[in-house]
């Protein structure tokens, strides 16, 4: 069951949500388009899709040389994290298609990487957009005890150098997904606000099978067809993963632990100051917008205020919709957090890291 003890304040405390969610179906309407994918995003997918797999087929033809074969590694790790951000994190938000069944399918995407759609929902969707940036509930501030990401988490001394090996920590993210991290949640009594959370069977079979797919034809297959070492194997097996774990690790820190966001909690008897979609505003940050190349590989995740607020549309539409927003919070007052460019949003997220890892008298 969900501990309901944490309320926000009721939303029509403000008319921002309301304007905001009448001028953006106007300009859905008004361009007869639908809210899901498109062509455009339909070749992306394509795209992404085939640089992973692609780049792993030529991997087992087994035709190029130690250093061409450590390139396709790295450029089937893009292809993941792109898939991963591009057609996975849609699908599993049900915003890919309006049929259930293609964002289904299109969702084991994730699970063919080496994750776990079931409790990406349940940690990502449910607890992370629900309880952005609340310290002791959003999952997203506890992916390791080597990183401080929230300034209610315990501090330990090896956190003031988090800025120094926090990407090389980010590299290894996918690496945990599969081995670790989906198992462990699995097994918690406790994940967030849901207290005894039971598992259907059909998920543990699920979790199982997909993880032994991957175990087979990312390690398996590999090592019975290509006639190289075992240390080539695992260098190339690392250097794909930690290319795809630190892109994908960063790239969703850059949405919230970064200046400007707030970390919001409840007060003694469970209230929020703010209405949730107030609190999503506050809690939340875009960067580099107006970067082509970002918002195509990273799937409008550089759009992270829009895709709180509406994240059953596409992230192909959150470039045109980011203006309607911004007009409204500026309208009502409301912080808009950007960081123009990837490297400005970059340098502020080690800044935090920073920040974070100091002693709490500094």
């Amino acid at each position: 069951m969900l501990d309901t003890k944490i309320k926000f304040a009721p939303r029509n405390a403000s008319t921002f949500i309301s304007e905001v969610k009448s001028d953006v179906n106007e300009y859905f309407d008004q361009a007869n388009m639908s809210r899901h994918a498109n062509p455009w995003m339909v070749l992306k997918t394509l795209t992404v899709l085939t640089l992973t797999y692609g780049s792993y087929a030529l991997i087992l033809s087994g035709l190029f040389g130690p250093w061409q074969m450590l390139g396709l590694c790295v450029l089937m790790g893009l292809g993941a994290a792109g898939t991963g951000f591009c057609v996975s994190h849609d699908a599993l938000h049900g915003a890919y298609s309006s049929r259930p069944w293609i964002n289904k399918a299109l969702g084991y995407s994730f699970d063919l990487l080496g994750a776990n759609g079931y409790m990406w929902k349940i940690t990502h969707n449910v607890i992370h957009h629900t309880y952005t940036n609340i310290p002791g509930i959003d999952e997203d501030l506890t992916v390791s005890p080597l990183l401080r990401l929230s300034p209610e988490a315990p501090r330990y001394p090896f956190h003031r150098f988090q800025h120094f090996y926090a990407f090389p920590a980010y590299s290894l993210s996918t690496l945990n997904w599969l081995f670790a991290k989906d198992f462990g949640q699995f097994m918690k009594k406790d994940i967030g606000p849901y207290k005894d959370k039971k598992h259907p069977p059909f998920e543990i079979f699920t979790l199982i099978w997909t993880k032994l797919v991957v175990v087979a034809y990312m390690i398996v297959v590999p090592l019975l067809v290509l006639d190289i070492a075992w240390w080539q194997f695992v260098i190339g097996f690392l250097a794909m993963h930690m290319t795809a774990g630190l892109v994908l690790g960063l790239i969703f820190q850059l949405a919230h632990v970064v200046e400007g966001p707030d970390y919001l909690g409840p007060d003694e008897e469970g209230h929020m100051q703010h209405s949730w979609p107030i609190h999503e505003m506050l809690t939340t940050s875009n960067f580099a917008g107006d970067n082509r190349l970002v918002c195509w590989y990273v799937g409008g995740l550089n759009f992270q205020i829009e895709h709180h607020l509406f994240p059953q549309v596409c992230s192909i539409h959150y470039p045109r919709i980011s203006q309607i927003v911004r007009d409204a919070a500026a309208r009502h007052q409301i912080p808009y957090n950007n960081h123009p460019t990837l490297r400005a949003a970059i340098g502020s997220h080690i800044t935090m890291l920073k920040q974070l890892g100091r002693p709490v008298t500094e």
